[in-house]
């Protein structure tokens, strides 16, 4: 079981977005995923969180629920660039694909296409109890919804913290701090 790949070890493209290695260690470790029969990474652009979390927890189903055709892609190259065989993509509008499952273990909501609150809608009829929600956000407003949603239940123990991430970079002989967005982590366990 590791966790970290290095991010230049993913395939990129500038307008598909990928979640850095700090931030897909803290989500994936806090959604409780080792033990996970049934994870579904929801926005998973370039694959970065499915394919980390199939390489951590092997005996786990992963789903990567992506509706940008380029993104597909682009997942597919990377998963078959790391030979995992626990994912299976999902190239559909997240409210629609969810709908398929029958029960969920962890919901990884990166991307939500201003859909959140349906996307949690639809996640809440299919997590189990004891299931993880676990969501990225860089916006203040995203996170605020997400939280209004969660104070509207009574059945979720949640928390979130604000990770802010800095990179040393050389310039000429000094090592300076280069800051990348802040990321809200929220974490929710599903209660009886």
């Amino acid at each position: 079981m590791f966790l970290g790949i290095d991010d230049e070890k993913f395939l990129r493209q500038e307008k598909i977005p990928m979640t850095k290695r700090e931030i897909r260690i803290l989500t994936l470790v806090l959604a409780n995923v080792n033990d996970a029969e049934i994870i579904v990474d929801i926005g998973a652009g370039t694959g970065s969180l499915s394919i980390e979390a199939a390489l951590f927890s092997p005996d786990s189903n992963i789903f990567a629920i992506e509706k940008n055709p380029d993104a597909v892609e682009l997942l597919k190259q990377n998963i078959q660039k790391f030979s995992v065989d626990n994912i299976t993509v999902l190239q559909d509008e997240a409210s629609k694909a969810l709908k398929n499952f029958s029960a969920i273990d962890v919901a990884i909501i990166g991307g939500s296409g201003g859909k959140l609150e349906k996307i949690l809608d639809i996640v809440d009829e299919k997590l189990k109890i004891g299931g993880h929600i676990s969501a990225n956000f860089i916006s203040i407003q995203n996170l605020s919804t997400c939280l209004d949603w969660l104070k509207r239940r009574e059945n979720y123990h949640y928390d979130a913290i604000q990770v802010q991430i800095n990179r040393l970079k050389k310039i000429g002989h000094y090592d300076i701090a280069q800051a990348n967005n802040p990321i809200y982590i929220l974490t929710a366990k599903k209660k009886e």
